[in-house]
């Protein structure tokens, strides 16, 4: 209750920060006035009809706010894909890989580094229809070929921990993602204009937790990496078993999820068994059309079957924001995000991103910045080594690059770089080395971005 209650403090005092506040009712009605403006920018001609394009939540919000499960986006982010329309149903096509060559501690100052050649890949198809006059019903499916093109063992990223393989903790490298990374349903009512309630289920799905997955950020898109802190942050967006029932009003939304706590296993091609044995709580605020807020709070039941007594009290804090820069494809975009887990009195552990991507027509610039705290025993350390409880504070900054080489129809390939630095608690050095440099290089593959009809 004490975490639920700091984190609503937070985000009250977020809300307050805003320059704008004084003229908050203003800020209501420009994000309502944009809402209206870009649904009806989106469409599809349905005989002498312009069929208005929706979110996948509401009638009444725009496209461009959709995220991973029932999350939100500001309404000023960009989105990347391929839409559809057969009869009365619109159905939209996401999909994003990385051909490359990646190398972790490329100078060798430590003895935790390792190399190869991946694929790390998503693609996802989304569909929905309105029922009747106020009903909305939608689908959506992900599916990622990483068991085949990454590993079951996945691949090697400094400081990454969480999931196993052969029976053993994945340490130093990045899980591969399911092939089913989410099956779900969703159905919307129209209370009004400004209302909605909805409802959510996936198998495999993603909780009412944390903000937008690292997998659909724009801010993060152009980047192959999972975020180190994934596992105190967005580490649900695969569940197998949930149900979340929300309501929006205007630019609110409160929800709650019921749902599986355990992380997918090590069979990337099965569906593992639901449990509904976890909780989860979110309040998101869209104070204008560039931002987007959230705090949310959940018990995790034995999320890690390496440690399976041990549950998880996960709470998260973020701000997004989008901003349209002139042209179609001129963004800027930023994530700042913090992730907090506690176990016990002697395992309480907190994370915090700031990432950030300039898109400029052909070629994008990003970059990440994370801090976060781990604990001798994830990092794979026996207890004798540091002690029971002892815990080792990380960072690690990457900057990239990428510029267009082709468009083929609606596919964009891009050719890119990037690099990492990492600095652990000084303890760490004789294993990591002081600074670890990490790089790689890579052929981007995704769709161009989808323009608002005029």
């Amino acid at each position: 209750m004490k975490t639920l209650k700091n984190l609503l403090c937070c985000l009250a005092t977020a809300a307050l920060a805003l320059p704008a506040t004084a003229q908050h009712q203003g800020h209501q009605q420009q994000a309502q006035d944009t809402t209206h403006q870009m649904g009806h920018q989106i469409g599809m001609q349905h005989g002498d009809m312009q069929m208005p394009m929706s979110h996948a939540f509401s009638r009444n919000l725009p496209m461009n706010r959709n995220a991973s499960g029932t999350g939100w986006l500001p309404d000023e982010s960009p989105m990347y894909g391929n839409m559809y329309h057969r009869g009365d149903w619109m159905f939209m096509l996401h999909y994003n890989l990385f051909l490359r060559y990646n190398n972790q501690d490329v100078f060798e100052v430590g003895n935790r580094g390792d190399s190869q050649f991946d694929a790390p890949n998503w693609l996802m198809l989304m569909g929905q229809r309105f029922v009747g006059d106020r009903g909305l019903f939608r689908i959506s499916g992900m599916i990622s070929l990483d068991p085949l093109t990454v590993g079951g063992n996945g691949y090697p990223l400094l400081f990454q921990t969480g999931e196993t393989f052969e029976g053993s903790p994945l340490i130093d490298r990045q899980h591969p993602h399911d092939l089913f990374s989410e099956l779900s349903v969703g159905y919307t009512h129209m209370i009004s204009e400004e209302a909605d309630v909805f409802v959510y289920l996936g198998y495999p799905g993603e909780p009412a937790l944390s903000n937008v997955a690292f997998m659909h950020r724009p801010s993060a898109l152009n980047n192959p990496d999972s975020p180190l802190g994934h596992h105190w942050q967005d580490a649900t967006h695969i569940t197998f078993g949930v149900a979340t029932l929300g309501v929006r009003y205007r630019n609110f939304k409160l929800e709650g999820s019921s749902f599986t706590g355990r992380e997918p296993d090590e069979e990337r091609y099965d569906f593992d068994k639901p449990r509904f044995d976890s909780r989860a709580v979110r309040l998101t605020f869209n104070p204008g059309p560039s931002w987007s807020l959230q705090a949310s709070t959940a018990y995790v039941k034995s999320p890690e079957v390496a440690e399976p007594e041990e549950d998880v009290y996960r709470s998260t804090a973020s701000v997004l924001y989008g901003k349209q820069l002139g042209g179609s494809n001129r963004f800027l975009t930023t994530t700042l995000n913090w992730g907090y887990n506690y176990v016990d009195a002697h395992h309480k552990e907190h994370s915090v991103l700031l990432e950030s991507n300039l898109q400029h027509d052909r070629f994008a610039v990003y970059g990440r910045y994370e801090w976060l705290q781990k604990s001798a025993a994830e990092l794979g350390f026996e207890e004798g080594v540091f002690g029971h409880d002892a815990l080792f504070g990380i960072q690690a900054l990457t900057v990239g690059a990428n510029r267009q080489l082709a468009q083929l129809g609606t596919v964009n390939l891009h050719l890119g770089a990037q690099a990492s630095v990492f600095r652990g608690s000084s303890e760490l050095h004789p294993y990591y080395g002081e600074l670890p440099v990490s790089a790689q290089v890579y052929l981007r593959v995704f769709p161009t971005i989808m323009v608002p009809r005029q």
